[in-house]
């Protein structure tokens, strides 16, 4: 029998770390699901997820000489696979602001509050040391509709000072 796993590595940038993890699931007899691979601030991870028929602890101990090698840090949690159930986002938002404490909590909860179901988040950091300049980047589904969104992001723009904008996507034409 085969259990779904989410593999969580966390560590300093290199070369060769998907390369490695990927060959090792593949000589371990594992079956990769999803995967997100992202670098943040020289930092990389990756969650992929593996279908295997060993346990938890007998993934763990395979990949655990990989992450050693890597240097990184591993996570291992027995999960539901639920592939091919996906939800299209029907919008992109983009908001950029000041950089300060609270940009992406005052954002989010915002939109959660206006129905947006976030399917996917990225931040970013621009402009300068001495004029720092927070960017979030956000696709998701309007629950309660694109003018409740707008409506949040008009109350950001006011009470915040941030510039949003909201972008619907139509995914036959995307």
């Amino acid at each position: 029998m085969t259990q779904w796993y989410m593999l969580t590595f966390v560590g300093k940038d290199r070369a060769g770390i998907v390369a490695n993890v990927t060959r090792a699931l593949f000589e371990g007899g594992c079956n990769l699901g999803e995967a997100s691979m992202a670098r943040l601030g020289g930092n990389f991870t990756i969650m992929l997820m593996v279908q295997s028929s060993g346990s938890l602890e007998k993934l763990k101990d395979m990949m655990a000489p990989i992450a050693e090698k890597q240097g990184l840090r591993l996570h291992v949690d027995a999960i539901e696979g639920e592939l091919h159930h996906h939800e299209e986002p029907d919008v992109r938002i983009s908001v950029y602001g000041a950089d300060r404490v609270g940009v992406v909590a005052d954002v989010t909860g915002a939109l959660a509050e206006a129905g947006l179901n976030i399917l996917n988040l990225e931040t970013d950091v621009g402009g300068t040391s001495a004029a720092p300049i927070y960017i979030v980047y956000l696709d998701g589904i309007a629950g309660k509709g694109v003018e409740k969104l707008e409506q949040a992001l008009e109350t950001l723009r006011k009470e915040k000072k941030l510039d949003a904008n909201l972008t619907p996507i139509d995914p036959l034409t995307a």
